[in-house]
């Protein structure tokens, strides 16, 4: 996957706060640092973005060679530059001496007022604040950015779906050939379980170069618990909801999908929960365009819920649809736009869930998730996994 070197523009917040920089501080595990830097490491870097649009990326010394290479910002400091391990010594405290090396920058820079992101280091702006520069907790600037995929994003989130649907075909295939024994399904001679077919879900992603973590396979009435991620033997005549949400090893991006199956045959209120969620996300997928309002998405999804009897948000209840209808999916799981009651708009290049779902403890859960790209004059569908029930 290849990264444009070209700078980030985050000019308009940083003038809105009346800022000299903005500073992010973490690992890799920060979705925006490592959007911003394109530079995956599990030490401790440091970002820096000035009002003139210098970007700058301090790493720890053995970490500077590949960081060159890699990153796509081309200004890459060494703690080594700033003295650090001198400043260790004098200080006799890491963190305090890492503070120095960040003011250090930002005085080189002449950024006296510096805007943070909310999950900043709490003792560092206390640092920098002793040391003189003002610091401004304010909202993701590159939260926005990242909900709008280029082309070699969605190559990547693509190829990442292909992985989850052969992983979810593995997964009801097994469901499919397994045998009804004393009301457990049996598989090759032994009970099949949630282990079990997770266990084959995590191979098949692994083939193709991904990885999850807390994949859901829930049977049976706890699968009302919308993450439950389900133990033990799979029965018959039960719905197990299967949810794999995997990640790319290399490139970093998430994919989504859930399909909801079951092996028997079905109560009519069974059948009934699993027409209305079928119906609710065929319209809701039919409504994704640019300019078209999330709420409107979810409302309507609610409004299909309620004219078939079942309970929604705006019931209060802690049964029926209990969740939004979706969410934005990249380099977290969850991120914008969010599918629910709120006013964002859709915008091209958002890729997103489309998940409607009934839950009702005596019953059990059903759950239908699709992961749609926003396209110049519609969506295009990035699953491609049938959606059957009854096997």
């Amino acid at each position: 996957m290849t990264y444009s070197t070209v700078p980030i523009d985050i000019s308009t917040m940083l003038e809105s706060h009346r800022s000299d920089a903005y500073l992010m501080v973490g690992n890799s595990n920060n979705a925006d640092l490592y959007y911003a830097t394109r530079f995956f490491v599990s030490d401790q870097i440091a970002y820096f973005h000035t009002k003139n649009g210098a970007e700058t990326l301090l790493v720890p010394d053995m970490e500077r060679s590949r960081a060159e290479m890699e990153s796509r910002v081309s200004d890459i400091r060494s703690l080594n530059e700033f003295e650090y391990r001198s400043k260790v010594k004098d200080r006799k405290d890491a963190a305090l001496a890492y503070s120095d090396c960040l003011s250090m920058i930002l005085q080189k820079e002449g950024s006296r007022r510096v805007a943070v992101p909310r999950d900043f280091p709490y003792h560092i702006a206390q640092l920098l604040k002793e040391e003189g520069f003002s610091i401004e907790v304010v909202k993701s600037p590159f939260a926005g950015m990242r909900s709008k995929k280029g082309p070699s994003e969605v190559q990547v989130i693509k190829k990442v779906q292909d992985a989850c649907n052969t992983a979810m075909e593995t997964a009801v295939e097994m469901i499919k050939k397994s045998e009804d024994v004393d009301g457990t399904l049996n598989y090759h001679g032994f009970a099949l379980t949630s282990d079990i077919i997770r266990k084959e879900i995590d191979i098949k992603l692994l083939e193709h170069g991904c990885e999850s973590a807390g994949t859901i396979v829930a049977c049976g009435k706890a699968s009302s618990n919308p993450h439950w991620e389900g133990t033990g033997p799979l029965r018959s005549n039960e719905m197990v909801v299967i949810d794999i949400f995997p990640r790319s090893k290399k490139e970093k991006y998430y994919a989504d999908m859930t399909r909801t199956v079951l092996k028997g045959t079905p109560s009519e209120k069974m059948e009934g929960m699993y027409e209305a969620v079928l119906a609710a996300q065929n319209i809701a997928i039919e409504m994704v365009r640019p300019g078209v309002k999330c709420s409107d998405i979810h409302n309507k999804v609610c409004d299909v819920f309620k004219e078939k009897g079942y309970d929604t948000p705006s019931d209060n209840s802690s049964v029926g649809f209990i969740h939004s209808t979706g969410h934005g999916v990249g380099l977290e799981i969850h991120e914008f736009p969010f599918i629910g009651n709120n006013e964002e708009l859709l915008e091209e290049g958002n890729v997103i869930t489309i998940e409607p779902g009934l839950y009702y403890p005596d019953i059990g859960g059903i759950r239908l998730e699709d992961l749609i790209l926003v396209t110049p004059d519609g969506y295009e569908n990035l699953t491609e996994m049938e959606k059957r029930f009854v096997y």
